[in-house]
């Protein structure tokens, strides 16, 4: 697992409006592009490796519980599943409810990269 690989991609679902867009017409499609360009990264990026299919599911169905248990940072995690879900899908209310329900079982995971 790599969680800097997830985290990069949360980020840049979220900080990109044409990711974004890619992104929330096509998951799945998204997410095998972007892994084919993040394995030859331009500088500055590092070269991070790539997703488990764990990861690369989860990325792709939106399941928050799975990705904060992976270890996804939780402000990139939250600003990834609001740019993805609100409001298309639920208000911020409902996002921030659900969310808090889908976590509050699971321990604290670690967030060492």
């Amino acid at each position: 697992m790599s969680r800097y690989m997830l985290n990069k991609l949360l980020w840049e679902v979220e900080s990109d409006n044409e990711h974004l867009a890619s992104f929330k017409q096509d998951p799945a499609g998204f997410v095998a592009s972007w892994e084919l360009m993040a394995a030859t990264p331009q500088p500055p990026y590092p070269v991070g490796g790539t997703l488990t299919a764990e990861e690369r599911q989860a990325c792709i169905t939106v399941d928050y519980a799975a990705l904060y248990s992976m270890g996804a940072h939780p402000y990139l995690l939250w600003h990834f599943i609001r740019a993805v879900l609100v409001p298309d899908l639920m208000t911020v209310e409902e996002l921030s409810d659900a969310l808090k329900q889908a976590v509050a079982p699971l321990d604290r995971p670690g967030f060492t990269t």
